[in-house]
Formats: C-alpha cells, structure tokens, sequence
C-alpha cells in the first residue's frame, strides 16, 4: 500500500501584467515608473501619427504622456514595480495617483495584447500540468499533487520549470506559491514577488499564517476587518484562537465558520476546471458626469457600443443569456441595477440593447452619473441553449425583441 500524494496546489500570478507586456514592445520604458489604464489603446493614442508610424521601441520618451497632465475619473489597471514604490496600485483613481507620482509614464491599455499573451503562457502551463482553474487573464490555480515532479522539493522544481518556460516563449516574469490548499497557494505567491517562488509546507503553516494581518486573506474586506478590529482580532494568530461560536454569531453561521477555518490554514475547496461562466458584462467609468438629458448622443453612443461588446464576447465565447441587466453608478458611488430575464437565450446585440433599455427605463435617471454598465446572466453554451429554447417554444422570440421601438432615456 503506498499513501495518497501530499495535496500540493500552485497559484501562478503573473508579475504586473499588463505593465510587463507593454514593456516588452517599449523597452526604453523599462526600470520607470509607469501606470496603464484611463482609456483603451487606439489610432491616435500618442497625438502624433509620424510617432506612432515607429516601432514601439524607437519612440522617445518624451512622446508618452505623463500623469500629471491626465485629467478625467479613469483608474489604473496597472503599475510598474518602479511606480507602486510611490503607492499607486491597481484600480486607484488616476488624478488620486497622479499625485503620488505626477511623473509616471501614462499608457493605454490594449486588452487584445494583453489576453494573447494570457492564451501562450497558460497554454506552456498545461503542458506541464494540465489540471488549472483560471483566475483571469494573468493568474491560475495548478494542482501539482499528481503531476510528474510535482512532489520534488515540495513541488519547486515543477515550479521553477514553469517559471521558466514562461519566460523563455514570452519574456515575460511569474510569481509562484505552492501550499497544501489555494488560500494558502494565493498567500504564499505574494512573499516572494517579483519573480519568485515560495514553498509552504504543512508543518510551516501556523507560523507563516498567524502573523499576518486578518486583511491579508482573500475574502476578508475593508468592512470585516474593522469588525474584527473591534473586537479585539487584528492578526491571524488572534482569530485563530477566538472561539468558532463567537465568530459564528458576530458574522453568521456560515461566514463566522469559515473565518475560523481559514486562520488555521483550512481551505478544501477544489480546483474549478470547468471555466464554463455565469455571466458577461462589460461598463465604463466616464470622465466627467452624464447627464442623460443633456448628454444623450454621447450616451446613447457609449450604450450601443457596451451592448455590441457583450454580444461579442458572448458569441466569441459561444455562450447566450437569459437575464440582461444594467449598472449606473451616481457621483457619491451608490449603485443601481436592474435585470429583465426573457423567455429566451441571446447573444444577439439588438435584443441585449433592447431589453437592457427596458431596464433603463426602471431606474430615476434625473441626476447626473459616472459610470454605465450592461451585463447579461444565466448563460448557457450555445447549442446547448438553443435546444433548451426549442423545446420550450415553437417560434423563438427574438425577432419580436429586435422589432421592439424603445425610447430610451437618453435618446
């Protein structure tokens, strides 16, 4: 009788994403601060087209914009380890970190670039190891309890080969944690970043764990740690060592269970390889206010083209939807949504525009707002959804959908 491998489970973050790829096309950037976000990467991105005809990496530095002349409410979606020295860091607002670093290089983002590169590097993932739950675009969740090598050194020498093979076809750097479970994995891609990797064995969990600030863990948040804080639990040695009952009735039976659970390193959760998703969505943050009177061409524009990208990432996908819905987001950030779920599967941009323009209709758009987002749920592949329909009625509705004359708010 030979034992069960030790549960050995990696999380493989990818050191400043997005920064990383766009450094690898403008080297002349490389060792500076610079932060990516506020727009999306177009024809006219640098205001110059005799400098963007170069190759990235012959255009001169004082092209690029720099942050202290953004203007707007977009946020970072990246920074450069040179950058989040000054404190800037991801999803910040861009005038917030502009003043923290007023010389930092601006970028656009260019998400095509950036999911090609996520596509090569998990593709060199699975040849090593094939059993991964995807995170996003730029982490994974590997198990290497079973895989050849995995057991080696406690999993780092699987670990450094990945790293490497990473590098090589992409140039671009990873981080690695290897633990006995992800809360643990996740935890443990952080100590040794950038370019690292961390081996956390079993017998090493509650003094590398309880030290650490409750905040630390994913799932515990700025609301939950105050709490905390107020009772005294500031670390994780001290949640640790709260009673269970306690933590089940100050936060319920459920979420007060897992706390306890958690700061002793207890995480069973499996890997999730079926990446199939519960819903697409895609939203924008304006640079200034709308009104949706007074801005209504604008907005009436900006609507259309969320609806087209949502049906496009659902057709690229090979998904449809029943549930469509939408966000807006005030100046004081309070939110509001509404959702229509018809009696079909879409993937169709009129009919997304359209009922998401039902569910405009239900929200008091007579104040100005920052942000418009549509989303679209209870997603199915899409034969799958289209035999569903089939059964369910003769003649699908759609058509009736798309023959729909809304007058929308802003229209």
């Amino acid at each position: 009788m030979t034992s069960p491998p030790i549960r050995r489970i990696a999380h493989l973050d990818m050191d400043a994403f997005f920064a990383s790829v766009e450094l690898l096309r403008q080297p002349q950037l490389k060792g500076l601060p610079v932060v990516v976000g506020g727009r999306s990467r177009s024809a006219g991105w640098l205001g110059n087209a005799k400098l963007e005809a170069l190759p990235p990496e012959q255009i001169p530095l004082e092209a690029f914009a720099r942050l202290h002349s953004y203007t707007g409410r977009g946020v970072i979606t990246t920074a450069t380890y040179e950058a989040r020295q000054f404190g800037i860091g991801s999803a910040m607002g861009m005038m917030k970190a502009a003043k923290l670093c007023p010389d930092a290089y601006l970028l656009p983002a260019d998400f095509e670039q950036y999911r090609a590169y996520s596509r090569r590097f998990k593709a060199i993932i699975a040849h090593y190891a094939p059993k991964i739950e995807d995170r996003g675009v730029d982490e994974v969740y590997i198990d290497f309890s079973d895989v050849p090598g995995g057991q080696d050194e406690g999993g780092y020498l699987l670990a450094k080969r990945i790293q490497q093979a990473i590098f090589d076809d992409t140039g671009l750097t990873c981080s690695i944690g290897v633990a006995p479970n992800k809360l643990l994995a996740k935890l443990a891609s952080e100590w040794h970043k950038p370019n690292g990797i961390f081996i956390l064995m079993p017998e090493q969990v509650t003094d590398r764990l309880w030290p650490l600030p409750c905040k630390k863990v994913n799932g515990i948040g700025p609301k939950t740690s105050e709490k905390l804080d107020s009772m005294g639990i500031h670390h994780l040695h001290d949640l640790a060592h709260t009673d269970a009952q306690a933590l089940i009735d100050a936060f319920g039976p459920t979420y007060g269970a897992w706390l306890h659970r958690i700061a002793w390193g207890h995480d069973e959760r499996p890997l999730v390889t079926d990446s199939t998703p519960v819903s697409m969505s895609r939203e924008t943050t304006f640079e200034r206010d709308l009104h949706a009177r007074a801005d209504k061409a604008e907005l009436s524009a900006l609507f259309t083209h969320l609806c087209e990208r949502v049906a496009a990432d659902l057709q690229r996908k090979g998904y449809a939807g029943r549930t469509v819905g939408v966000k807006i987001r005030f100046p004081d950030f309070r939110s509001a949504t509404r959702a229509i779920t018809i009696d079909h599967h879409t993937q169709d941009a009129a009919v997304i525009r359209q009922v998401a323009g039902q569910c405009l209709k239900r929200i008091d758009l007579t104040r100005r707002f920052r942000l418009l987002g549509v989303k679209v749920d209870n997603l199915l592949p899409l034969e799958q959804a289209q035999q569903m329909d089939a059964k369910a009625q003769q003649q699908p509705k759609a058509a009736q959908y798309s023959a729909l004359q809304l007058s929308l708010p802003f229209e």
